[in-house]
């Protein structure tokens, strides 16, 4: 299928009057709330962990919150409106990868630590050198996913207001990062969850009745509906149920399925703004509760993506979504408006921009704790400093991190956010998860496994990055446009084929753990792993956990 880029009409999208009316409704309530909410920040554990005050299903609901980003309703649901059966493949992939998490890393993270990941990487390693690290490690997956959400924005934005040009979109995600600045500076984790929690219920009822409606057009037939998608889609549409049409072409693309999946199901377990959520409950029994309750919110959500990107590519048609503004994130906006028109265009595309501000929200506080916490306080004052003074860091490095987000998120945008979460992830995996792995479970890794493993992962995996076509030299052969981050199409220095490095960037980082612990004299405390051991298990002193 040809890839048409002709801008839909702004009289397709509704009307800008409404959209920023209930824009601005939604972000007065939200306002308000996190207002209200910080008046109770008095401490760092105020700021960094809401006081530890909110319960198993609140919590997992804002976990479902900060889960289900712009890259679950917006990315998803043009993957399987464009590509059909491989676009739902990042549905099972993101939800596969939460079930890892669980399994191997939360509620073991949240019984050893107190704030952030690092708490627990150097709980029984050299502390400063690794809470560095952690740290560094942090800011990159936040920066990637930033670039997702504000991708995202300016995207949605764009196609609600009728914003054609790049310059009115780069508006736009400035004044998204502004807003983002302001809730995260006023509320801290308290307001944030609490925007996470309305976002979170917001977003799965209003998919759910997108999902009924798309489902009714159809008679509840989802065959139906399958072969509605496939008659919208023209000539080859058959190929939106079968495996291959987006990374079934060469075997090129096969290894970037698979290195997409790998990334994807392992990414989870290390991405530190959803493990810091964990640290929100005042026990590991209330952490318990609150998977639980992530669990059934996140599986049928994803449940929902099925119907709505089959529902866009059948009701809207995939030339429609690929020449609107905002692109193939444009789906599931474009097919509340065929559903209900102005008014429920207006709610859902208010619903995703909740979404965006709500996770941005999310990335800023763990970046600005990771950075205050353990680089400032842990690294720089080697712990002697006072709480309001590590809060008040925290506060700046969450205008820096606004900033910086801004500007990439200018730079990303067009991109598809499904996509770019996917280099969070690969990022995710790569510096964080082996190291988080083998601090749990291996008696032997000392710190200079960590480092190799921490930095290895992360230089490997930026760098792959950086040189893949992602940032340049993806031209689009029908029109001979750039799709990469670079917009001119002449720039090409890119010499790594596959889009998403995980195949290479996490087996490395695994195998640099390993090498970096053998090769080293250090042979670690085994009373620390011991008690490390006893306290991720059982929770034993968890309130009182300290990196040492």
């Amino acid at each position: 299928m040809s890839a048409v880029r002709v801008a839909a009409p702004a009289a397709q999208v509704g009307d800008p009057v409404v959209n920023i009316a209930i824009f601005g409704a939604f972000v007065l309530v939200t306002l308000v709330i996190v207002f209200r909410a910080s008046r109770n920040n008095r401490s760092a554990a105020d700021y960094y962990a809401a006081g530890r005050s909110f319960t198993g299903p609140q919590n997992g609901t804002a976990i479902a919150g900060d889960y289900l980003s712009a890259a679950s309703f917006l990315g998803i649901c043009g993957a399987i409106a464009i590509y059909g059966y491989d676009g739902f493949l990042y549905s099972i992939g993101f939800l596969v990868a939460w079930l890892v998490a669980l399994l191997l890393v939360a509620e073991l993270l949240r019984n050893t630590g107190r704030f952030t990941m690092a708490d627990v990487l150097s709980f029984r390693l050299r502390q400063r050198p690794v809470r560095m690290a952690a740290a560094l490690s942090t800011l990159a997956v936040v920066f990637f996913y930033l670039l997702a959400q504000m991708a995202g924005a300016g995207g949605l934005v764009a196609l609600l207001l009728g914003i054609e040009g790049t310059a009115g979109q780069a508006v736009v995600i400035a004044v998204v990062g502004a807003l983002m600045i302001m809730y995260v500076l006023v509320g801290g984790m308290k307001g944030t969850t609490w925007v996470q929690i309305i976002k979170a219920v917001l977003l799965i009822a209003g998919a759910g009745v997108m999902t009924v409606w798309v489902l009714a057009r159809h008679g509840f037939d989802l065959s139906a509906l399958l072969q509605a998608a496939i008659d919208t889609a023209g000539e080859g549409g058959e190929s939106l149920v079968e495996p291959g049409r987006q990374y079934g072409l060469s075997g090129l693309t096969q290894l970037n399925f698979l290195s997409l999946a790998l990334a994807l199901v392992l990414g989870t377990a290390g991405l530190p703004h959803v493990l810091m959520r964990f640290y929100t409950v005042p026990s590991a029994q209330e952490a318990r509760r609150s998977v639980v309750w992530a669990i059934w919110l996140i599986g049928i959500f994803y449940l929902f993506t099925l119907v709505l990107g089959y529902g866009a590519g059948a009701l809207v048609g995939p030339e429609v979504i690929l020449g609107s503004p905002g692109g193939v994130n444009s789906a599931a906006p474009l097919l509340a408006y065929e559903l209900g028109g102005v008014l429920l265009l207006g709610v859902i595309s208010a619903v995703a921009f909740a979404t965006i501000l709500a996770v941005v929200a999310g990335l800023t506080i763990t970046a600005a704790a990771s950075f205050a916490h353990d680089i400032y306080a842990s690294v720089i004052k080697r712990g002697e400093v006072a709480p309001d003074g590590e809060v008040r860091v925290a506060r700046i490095t969450v205008v820096a991190i606004g900033a910086l987000a801004i500007v990439g998120g200018i730079f990303a945008n067009g991109q598809n956010v499904a996509f770019l979460v996917a280099l969070a992830f690969a990022v995710a995996a790569s510096a964080n998860l082996p190291t988080i792995l083998y601090s749990l479970f291996w008696r032997r890794f000392n710190t200079s496994g960590a480092l190799w493993s921490m930095y290895g992962g992360l230089v490997s995996c930026v760098v792959l990055i950086v040189f893949s076509p992602v940032v340049s030299g993806k031209v689009d052969p029908a029109t001979g446009e750039s799709l990469s981050m670079i917009r001119d199409a002449s720039v090409d220095f890119s010499w790594f084929p596959l889009e998403n490095p995980g195949i290479v960037s996490i087996p490395l980082a695994f195998l640099l753990g390993i090498v970096g612990t053998l090769l080293s004299k250090e042979t670690g405390d085994p009373a620390r792993f011991a008690e490390m051991e006893v306290r991720s298990l059982t929770g034993a002193g968890a309130e009182k956990a300290t990196a040492h």
